[in-house]
């Protein structure tokens, strides 16, 4: 991946960030109190899934990948930033333990995160096929 792209595929995840850190707001807002905060979670992965998704669809052509390698590559760095910024978060600002953040990937327990990041990781390569770039 050149600097260029690179500095792209960056500048859209701060998007992507964003958009999940108002996400996440209005999650915890308006669907907790109806519905749960388990419940809440996994709706806010599926919610937060086509999000991710349109995002992708409206700047993978500003992104211009030129393989399925740089699609990938986009959304492997995608998928470690959000981790990284999922773990300070839940570490230094909501102060969580390892364990508590840990559990939102557990799919044996219902939890989605990981299911969430995974769309993360394809989303540029979906949003390529779909446009047939």
């Amino acid at each position: 991946m050149d600097g260029s792209l690179l500095l792209r595929a960056l500048l859209v995840w701060v998007l992507l960030a964003l958009a999940e850190i108002l996400q996440g707001i209005l999650r915890v807002r308006l669907l907790n109190r109806r519905v749960g905060d388990h419940r809440a979670r996994q709706i806010g992965v599926g919610t937060g899934s086509l999000m991710i998704l349109l995002i992708a669809w409206f700047t993978v052509p500003w992104l211009a990948p030129a393989s399925t390698a740089e699609c990938l590559q986009i959304g492997g760095l995608w998928v470690v930033a959000m981790l990284g910024l999922e773990m300070y978060f839940g570490r230094f600002v909501f102060r969580l333990p390892w364990a508590r953040i840990a559990a939102d990937f557990d799919l044996r327990r219902g939890r989605l995160l990981g299911l969430g990041m995974l769309v993360l990781f394809f989303a540029p390569l979906i949003a390529s096929l779909l446009r047939g770039l």
